[in-house]
């Protein structure tokens, strides 16, 4: 007789179990593995804070903005002691320095906050950022972030001698952003809002004014980034200056008295005139166009204007031809008038 067989099948199931069963473990903890993968690449405080990043670096400032914590309230501002007022007119594309080479340098957990921080270069400056984040809810088993801190920062700029100013190449008015509007203060700071990281390049290319530009980095998110630019008279500028001084100048000497009204040169005498004042400008001042406040100053300059004139002596009524060179100093102010025009008024040493 045959002995029976199915203590044989029977072993074979349980072999085939046992298969199964570490297969089934292999798969499991394949699945838990490629799912923290997953959630490393995609949905890590690490993935969002690359996000923000990866848009700010193709320049697209609009989508940055939507990100969870990103854009402010006036009274987040004005509780972090930031400017209430700041304007948004730098959150744009337009705005925007190109990042590279943009790396993760660590991620440290601090309790409910997650600390990311990143390197990267911004138009040869090299920078370091970090980022606080939490946790904003999830998408199924998938955590999702935000940042705890904005990531903006508030530049409080100041521009002497423009009321107009590029960054990064955007044409900005202060009278466009300040809450003053029309009425803004040409030398008070503007506070603008940019994003962290960024390099801003701030510039003044205007017919009147300009300057090389001074260049900061924003690196620290929800911080104030004072700076300061001292706008320089144009050559075009000081040459329509030397051209308008100059006219006046002519125009005064056209005066057939001893005292031109309203001009910087004149002729005293203690005898009485025989004849009719002759003037004319023998030496034109040379120009310097220097900032002074709100607008510009001419820089005190020497000028030589020639009286021909008979005088009567009071004494003995004789006649005497003077023929005489009169040194005199022209100084002024220009005031830029809202319409971009300039307003000159040429003055004396003594003038007020």
């Amino acid at each position: 007789m045959q002995p029976p067989r199915r203590p044989r099948r029977r072993a074979g199931l349980v072999v085939d179990l046992t298969l199964l069963g570490v297969v089934g473990a292999l798969l499991i903890a394949a699945a838990a593995a490629a799912t923290g993968v997953i959630q490393r690449e995609f949905y890590s405080p690490t993935a969002f804070v690359e996000r923000y990043l990866g848009l700010l670096a193709d320049g697209n400032a609009a989508d940055a903005l939507m990100l969870p914590g990103v854009t402010v309230s006036s009274a987040q501002l004005e509780a972090a002691g930031l400017p209430a007022t700041a304007s948004e007119a730098l959150l744009r594309s337009a705005a925007l320095a190109p990042l590279t080479d943009v790396r993760v340098v660590s991620e440290e957990v601090d309790g409910d906050i997650t600390r990311v921080t990143v390197a990267y270069d911004a138009r040869g400056y090299d920078g370091t950022t970090t980022f606080d984040v939490e946790r904003d809810g999830a998408i199924g088993l998938a955590p999702t972030w935000r940042f705890a801190t904005s990531p903006l920062a508030v530049m409080n700029l100041t521009v002497e001698g423009s009321m107009s100013f590029d960054v990064n190449g955007f044409t900005v008015d202060k009278r466009q952003v300040s809450v003053d509007g029309v009425d803004a203060d040409p030398l008070a700071p503007v506070p603008l809002l940019v994003f962290s990281p960024g390099l801003y390049s701030v510039s003044v290319d205007t017919p009147i004014a300009g300057t090389p530009g001074v260049a900061v980095l924003s690196d620290s998110p929800f911080h104030t980034i004072p700076i300061e630019v001292q706008a320089e008279a144009t050559d075009e500028f000081v040459r329509v200056v030397q051209q308008e001084v100059e006219k006046f100048l002519t125009a005064c000497a056209t005066q057939e008295v001893l005292q031109p009204t309203a001009c910087p040169f004149g002729y005293v005498v203690q005898d009485r005139i025989a004849s009719v004042p002759k003037w004319s400008i023998v030496q034109q001042p040379t120009i310097a166009v220097a900032p002074d406040g709100a607008g510009w100053g001419i820089l005190a300059a020497e000028a030589v204007a020639h009286i021909e004139v008979d005088i009567r002596s009071l004494f003995d009524g004789r006649v005497r031809a003077v023929s005489e060179d009169v040194p005199f100093i022209v100084k002024g102010t220009i005031t830029i008038l809202p319409d971009g025009k300039a307003s000159i008024l040429v003055t004396g040493p003594d003038t007020t």
